[in-house]
């Protein structure tokens, strides 16, 4: 990693090695920042806060190793990034206003896809994931992970039926607290429906009517203009010598058919003459059958207007035109047999529930048995780890239990609460020695205890976890003597099959490291490129000189500093 005005950090190179690398220096020198920066490469959160003061960002890359025909490569091909010889670039920039970006593989990527990846890259047990797995829903999830696909299959079975049983209940709630909403809103609608149906009203039919009620209403002024119309054209038969429109086209027609052999534009002029009158003879006759069928009835008149009446009614309350009111019945019925075949769902519902706890408490029920497994596996393993962290007469149990729920599921003759992630309580609890009783780890164990503990959890854990690098950050807090070796051989143990990198300010730890780095600020407080430092030989007996007795140069210090690297080099 390269990483630039972060924090007390100017500009610095961190190299790790393959194996167990140890990052030890001076209280405030910066060790933290390096694991910060790990932290940001992987996607932590940005803090404005850690861009060193005057400077515009700060900047962590790193170079990753990364397998070309593993999965990790291949989501980064389809993020369209691409490695570099095997390795994977990231880089990671945070202006001092807060914000960020990353890129990987030479591409802009969201931050969220970092994170993803970096769960598959490194495994992180610092202070802050101590603290977290004092929470009992945290020791629930970290045994759940060291249980694998034992406790994985059932879960993930039960999730999807709980799933399912909290959509059933919530819409088997909905549609009994809304019965009376349900009841009025039918109210209503069957009596839209039987309204409408008592009236039979017809596509266009308000249409219709209105056009007829304004024909019956003018029929005298309309009889009245027909025949003047009609008598206009073809004469009245009672005045044979009143001029109509008829003879006098018929005139000019004649007129013209006695010259027209000697024009042929004239000729054509005397067709169209012709035509004019066979048009006003159909007009005529037209006009006179509409005077004949016109109906002055006043009694039709009455019905229509009734007619219209009741057709208006409708149309106040369901819709502007018939169209609209036939509409909204056709879709009043949908909606009235929707809820009427209410009660059959809440039926059908009713039953689905009453089926899907029963599924959930076999379900749960195999989860609890495979998670009770899982412990004693689990309770063991981290029993065994504290033997080997100097406390070989304490014993570690992972209790797995339920709560009594009046209202809950029932489970192997209990009926206890249950939410989605089984009826499980997990709680990890120590008994530091034989004849005392085990109780929960955050009461029952002393600050150093409490470390070798957590250490021994998260060992085991990652254990557990494909990840190929994992990073404690001074989880070794409150250990001293013979259990800080012990912490140190177990944490060399753990990198015989996985890249460590521990953040120590002990040298019983420091000693087994494969590559010791120290981080050293200078004169004005800060930690430039040369201010990482890989120790070796002489170097290193002198720093860790320093960590045992506070003097570099001090003889017994020295003698300590060797013995122990003497040790370290014991078969692990």
């Amino acid at each position: 990693m390269r990483i630039q005005r972060l924090g007390v950090i100017d500009d610095a190179v961190v190299e790790l090695s393959p194996g167990f690398t140890a990052v030890t220096g001076e209280t405030g020198a910066g060790k933290t920042m390096v694991v910060t920066s790990l932290g940001l490469l992987l996607g932590g959160r940005a803090d404005a806060g850690l861009v060193r003061i005057g400077a515009k960002a700060a900047v962590v890359e790193g170079r990753i190793a990364v397998d070309g025909d593993s999965p990790l490569a291949a989501r980064v091909e389809e993020a369209g990034g691409e490695l570099d010889e095997g390795a994977l670039l990231i880089s990671r920039t945070v202006s001092a206003e807060g914000r960020s970006r990353a890129h990987m593989g030479g591409r802009a990527v969201p931050v969220g896809l970092l994170s993803e990846l970096g769960e598959e890259l490194v495994a992180v047990h610092g202070q802050t994931d101590q603290q977290g797995l004092l929470r009992p829903a945290r020791q629930r999830e970290a045994l759940d992970r060291y249980a694998g696909d034992a406790v994985a299959k059932p879960l993930a079975k039960y999730a999807a039926a709980h799933r399912r049983l909290r959509d059933v209940v919530a819409e088997l709630e909905q549609l009994t607290t809304r019965a009376r909403d349900r009841a009025q809103e039918a109210g209503l609608l069957r009596f839209g429906l039987e309204e409408i149906a008592a009236a039979e009203p017809r596509s266009g039919e308000d249409a219709e009517l209105a056009a007829e009620a304004e024909r019956l209403g003018h029929a005298e002024a309309l009889a009245s203009a027909a025949t003047t119309a009609h008598t206009a054209l073809l004469g009245n038969p009672e005045d044979p010598e009143g001029v109509d429109a008829n003879a006098l086209v018929a005139g000019a027609r004649r007129a013209l058919d006695a010259v027209r052999l000697h024009d042929p534009a004239l000729a054509s002029l005397a067709d169209r003459l012709g035509e004019v009158g066979y048009l006003l003879s159909d007009v005529a006759g037209d006009l006179a059958g509409y005077a004949d069928d016109l109906d002055a009835d006043p009694l039709r008149l009455a019905a229509v207007e009734e007619r219209r009446a009741v057709l208006s009614q409708l149309t106040r309350k369901y819709g502007e035109s018939i169209d609209e009111v036939l509409a909204w019945a056709e879709q009043g019925a949908v909606r009235l047999n929707e809820l009427e075949g209410d009660d059959d769902r809440i039926g059908e519902l009713a039953a689905e529930r009453d089926g899907l706890r029963a599924e959930l408490g076999e379900l749960a029920q195999a989860l609890t048995d495979a998670r009770t497994a899982a412990a004693e596996r689990f309770a063991a393993a981290v029993t065994a780890e504290l033997g080997e962290l100097a406390m070989p007469h304490a014993r570690v149990a992972v209790a797995v239990r339920q709560t009594e729920d009046a209202e809950g599921l029932e489970v192997g003759g209990r009926t206890v609460a249950f939410g989605a992630s089984g009826v499980d309580e997990v709680e990890l609890q120590l008994a530091p020695h034989p004849g005392a009783p085990a109780r929960p780890i955050a009461k029952g164990a002393s600050g150093g205890e409490l470390s070798r503990v957590m250490l021994a959890v998260e060992v085991v854990f990652a254990g557990s976890d494909p990840v190929p690098t994992y990073l404690f950050d001074e989880v070794d807090a409150g250990v001293g003597g013979k259990a800080a070796v012990e912490v140190g051989r177990r944490l060399a143990r753990l990198a015989k099959s996985a890249q460590v990198i521990v953040v120590t300010h002990l040298p019983q730890v420091a000693a087994f490291a494969d590559r010791h780095l120290v981080v050293v600020k200078t004169d004005d407080g800060t930690v430039t490129r040369s201010g990482v430092q890989a120790m070796e030989g002489e170097d290193r007996v002198r720093e860790l000189s320093r960590m045992l007795a506070g003097l570099e140069d001090s003889e017994l210090g020295r003698a300590h500093a060797e013995e122990l690297l003497e040790a370290a080099r014991a078969p692990r």
